[in-house]
């Protein structure tokens, strides 16, 4: 069965750091697939944060992610990493990943660019004193 599962989240302090993991299921790897990471606060729309794309590995971020974000690949673990550092209480919600092969000059920023993506449960962050 297709999967893909995020871990990593939890309760840090402003400032903080944490490193998210979107991980694939077995037989499903994820270096064939552009990944992005989506963020959920509550009462608001899922925001894109961050995105990889598969052929070439070239990242981007949100504007609110730059500089503080990284996205990369564990091709040994079969994985994608959200490393976040300097966190902000702003950061608190709920982190997806998704996978798919979105068309080239797509905005992967936006959740209806992923529709028919593969997504993962979402793990939660928060960052409050």
């Amino acid at each position: 069965q297709v999967q893909l599962v995020e871990s990593g989240g939890g309760l840090v302090h402003p400032g903080g750091s944490l490193t998210l993991s979107c991980s694939g299921s077995v037989g499903f790897r994820l270096e064939y697939y552009s990944i992005v990471w989506f963020r959920q606060a509550p009462g608001k729309e899922r925001e894109g944060i961050s995105f990889i794309r598969n052929s070439d590995d070239v990242t981007d971020y949100a504007a609110s992610a730059q500089g503080r974000f990284t996205i990369s690949r564990d091709h040994a673990k079969n994985s994608v990493l959200l490393q976040m550092n300097n966190l902000r209480p702003e950061d608190t919600g709920i982190y997806y990943c998704a996978a798919d092969h979105p068309p080239s000059g797509s905005n992967w920023w936006e959740a209806r660019v992923w529709d028919g993506a593969y997504w993962g449960q979402g793990t939660q962050v928060t960052v409050s004193s």
